[in-house]
């Protein structure tokens, strides 16, 4: 089932040394069953990795491995972040620092909108479009260019974060 091969990793390069606090903290972790599958098998792999674990010194990377039923490269990649990192950090994932691109529609671009929204339609229109907000947005140069989607979800959040 899963493949049984050599790790090419060096069992002394990140050698998991774990408190009696830290053992204790990852066996709550794994008894309450509240975190993610991932964070539950990732300290199930540490307490196994520990080389001062009840019963002996650790486990083989290969033993490790078909016990918990992951690659070999897993348990490889759990204790380098445990020296890297903590427990914590190789239990948890990385936070990213910025989001992958910034958004668009900036507060400022938003109230506009909103305010475009009040006013009067265009003559020959009894209300506004969403088409027509986006035209709009973009001929007054609020923004270089926006789909009505986009204000559609401007507009809804304006109508939930408002007062009835």
């Amino acid at each position: 089932m899963f493949q049984k091969e050599k790790s090419t990793y060096a069992p002394d390069q990140n050698p998991v040394r774990l408190t009696v606090e830290e053992q204790a903290s990852l066996r709550a972790l794994i008894s309450k069953g509240q975190s993610s599958a991932r964070a539950i098998r990732r300290a199930q792999i540490l307490l196994a990795a520990d080389e001062n674990r009840p019963g002996g010194g650790s486990l083989k990377e290969l033993e490790i491995a078909e016990r918990m039923q992951v690659h070999v490269n897993t348990v490889y990649i759990v204790r380098k972040a445990y020296a890297q990192q903590g427990w914590e950090g190789a239990i948890g994932r990385k936070k990213r620092a910025t989001p992958p691109v910034p958004p668009k529609v900036t507060g400022e671009v938003e109230a506009k909108i909103i305010a475009l929204s009040c006013s009067a339609p265009p003559s020959g229109r009894s209300r506004w479009t969403l088409e027509l907000l986006a035209d709009r947005a973009v001929e007054l140069k609020y923004i270089d260019s926006i789909s009505h989607e986009t204000v559609r979800q401007v507009l809804k959040k304006r109508t939930q974060t408002s007062p009835s």
